[in-house]
């Protein structure tokens, strides 16, 4: 009842038994209500007691029964915060820990595949290997920022019989200076360049590989590492007339096919429009207000699940909004989505 209702687009409890009662007749022929429409306060209840490790076990149990990675398919890791949601803090009741969760997309066939949740006074560091351990991605790429680039992660990738490219920042200074000297000092084995135009901007990429790790001095700690990767984006926006210029480091475990790697790479970034976006505007997830229990984090899965079923509609060339619009107008568009 609740999955059907988010589908029609419901974004709270009291919205879900509205819904429930609107459909009252359509529910009794598929369901047994002896208590006929649970009210809100149950259905907050419940999604406030389940247990969350559970739910998302069951999530990607169901994700691997409806799809099949591709050889080569983009995985991205990202973590995103559940800005308007919080929960009771474990140093007291009276403070609330804010929700943050941990997602792998699947850039080729548009699916969440997985989730977890950042412990309190923890990080990403420890919720990305507990996602990868959930996972089936043999012969996938996954793609993960900074707070990802840890050789214990690196190596789990590789177990996973997966590829790897992850981004190279300051929190590990040492590597990064490492690879800039190698840029500065060797010739790099491919270049690849690609010019976008759109959203009012023009933007030039340029992707560099080097597959010498001589000047890595610990290169040998890290997992099938086979190369350095620079990335240099100008932005020109056409509006203001603004030039912006960036430079991003990368290392990675495949070889030194540097249009191969720029696409990897961007496909990294469409994870910030095609899920956090989509599920802040399409399901206002980012004014979630939801603080009792596990409620925040459950109801994200739940979320997911809704997106899996919409991403997975080809029927219908309507954006996600419309598709929850008409699954609410139309029971035999609601049924189809729910088979999906």
């Amino acid at each position: 009842m609740t999955i059907a209702a988010i589908l029609s687009g419901c974004n709270g409890w009291n919205e879900i038994e509205d819904y429930g009662h609107s459909k009252h007749g359509w529910f009794k022929g598929f369901l047994t209500l002896p208590g006929s429409i649970p009210s809100h306060d149950t259905f907050n209840r419940v999604f406030s007691a389940l247990d969350p490790e559970e739910l998302e076990k069951g999530f990607v149990a169901w994700v691997s029964s409806i799809a099949k990675l591709t050889v080569g398919e983009v995985v991205a890791i990202d973590g995103k915060t559940l800005r308007g949601a919080s929960e009771p803090s474990k140093k007291g009741a009276d403070k609330k820990a804010i929700v943050h969760m941990v997602s792998a997309w699947a850039n080729t066939n548009s699916l969440v595949l997985g989730q977890r949740r950042v412990d309190e006074k923890s990080n990403e560091i420890k919720a990305i290997p507990k996602l990868l351990d959930a996972l089936q991605l043999s012969g996938t790429v996954v793609t993960i920022d900074a707070m990802g680039c840890q050789r214990a992660i690196a190596e789990k990738i590789v177990d996973k019989q997966a590829d790897y490219i992850l981004a190279v920042k300051e929190n590990q200074g040492h590597l990064l200076e490492e690879i800039k000297d190698s840029f500065q000092m060797l010739s790099a084995d491919a270049v690849a360049e690609e010019i976008d135009y759109g959203h009012g901007r023009v933007e030039q990429r340029r992707c560099s590989v080097i597959a010498d790790l001589g000047l890595i001095e610990k290169a040998a700690e890290w997992a099938s590492i086979r190369g350095l990767v620079r990335i240099e984006s100008e932005r020109h926006h056409k509006a203001t007339g603004k030039t912006e210029t960036e430079i991003r480091y990368y290392i990675t475990s495949l070889e030194p096919d540097a249009a191969r790697l720029n696409r990897c790479i961007r496909l990294h970034w469409g994870m910030e429009n095609k899920l956090h976006w989509v599920l802040d505007v399409g399901f206002g997830e980012d004014l979630d207000r939801k603080r009792a229990g596990y409620a925040a984090q459950n109801f994200s899965v739940l979320n997911r699940i809704a997106l899996n079923m919409l991403k997975q509609d080809k029927t219908s060339k309507r954006g996600i909004h419309g598709k929850r619009l008409k699954a609410g107008w139309d029971n035999d568009s609601l049924l189809h989505l729910l088979g999906n």
